[in-house]
């Protein structure tokens, strides 16, 4: 159980929900982790956690709209540890709208806290991946393969980052660096929120997913993850991995 073992890893979003299984995860294979989260109060107590197994796993407070600092931070992980050996980009925020409804506000959070740092971390972290022949997993979505109604900002962010994904596989497939993309459905606080919110909605989407549940945040997305950043996946590159008890199937 030690698959991870000498590696870094940088999680954006790691603070909590699916960030926070794939921490959780990666630290208990032996990897050592930075989090990347804007929320201060659930970074401190998720580092606590984590420390427990990986002593030497750190939170870094960020808002990952200030893209002028994003390359920075990938430098202090290097730094404090000799290396980056996995990316993973997991942070996004939106709101929901219509496309009549959407406006310029709605499409530039998306984008800003998912595309872009996806895209800007990725180009910040090349350098020490090429060291390392690291690995990169980034997020998309059902939203976006599907074409989720009200969801047109993230789908179109999701989208774009499994577009950017494919030419990262391309690009930096020659360095021996592996770029793929997860896509689940999970039980993380949000979805847990809306499910509440709306029942019957939620029982008529867990009707629709052959496995009849959601994936738990560490053992079904965050196992997948340590697979990905593993060895196990060396000849695995440009994929994006339907964790989703089997609702999307792609062709």
């Amino acid at each position: 159980m030690n698959r991870l073992e000498g590696k870094i890893a940088i999680i954006t979003g790691g603070a909590g929900g699916i960030g926070k299984g794939m921490a959780m995860a990666f630290v208990k294979e032996g990897a050592k982790v930075a989090i990347i989260d804007l929320n201060e109060e659930a970074g401190n107590q998720t580092i606590k956690e984590l420390q427990a197994y990986q002593p030497e796993s750190i939170f870094i407070q960020a808002n990952l709209m200030e893209h002028d600092k994003l390359a920075g931070i990938t430098q202090q992980v290097a730094e404090k540890f000799g290396k980056i050996d996995i990316l993973v980009n997991n942070a996004h925020a939106s709101r929901m709208s219509s496309i009549e409804e959407m406006t310029p506000e709605d499409l530039d959070l998306s984008f800003n806290t998912g595309f872009y740092p996806t895209f800007y971390f990725m180009q910040a972290a090349l350098p020490y991946l090429k060291e390392t022949k690291g690995k990169i997993i980034n997020f998309s979505s059902g939203a976006g393969i599907n074409g989720d109604v009200n969801q047109g900002s993230y789908a179109a962010a999701k989208e774009a980052i499994r577009g950017i994904t494919r030419v990262a596989a391309n690009e930096f497939g020659p360095f021996g660096i592996n770029v793929n993309i997860i896509s689940p459905i999970a039980n993380s606080p949000g979805m847990i929120q809306w499910a509440e919110a709306n029942p019957e909605y939620y029982q008529s989407m867990i009707s629709k997913i052959p496995l009849r549940r959601l994936g738990e945040l560490e053992s079904d997305i965050g196992r997948v993850a340590v697979f990905l950043a593993s060895e196990d996946s060396d000849y695995i590159t440009g994929q994006t991995i339907m964790v989703d008890g089997g609702s999307i199937k792609l062709r």
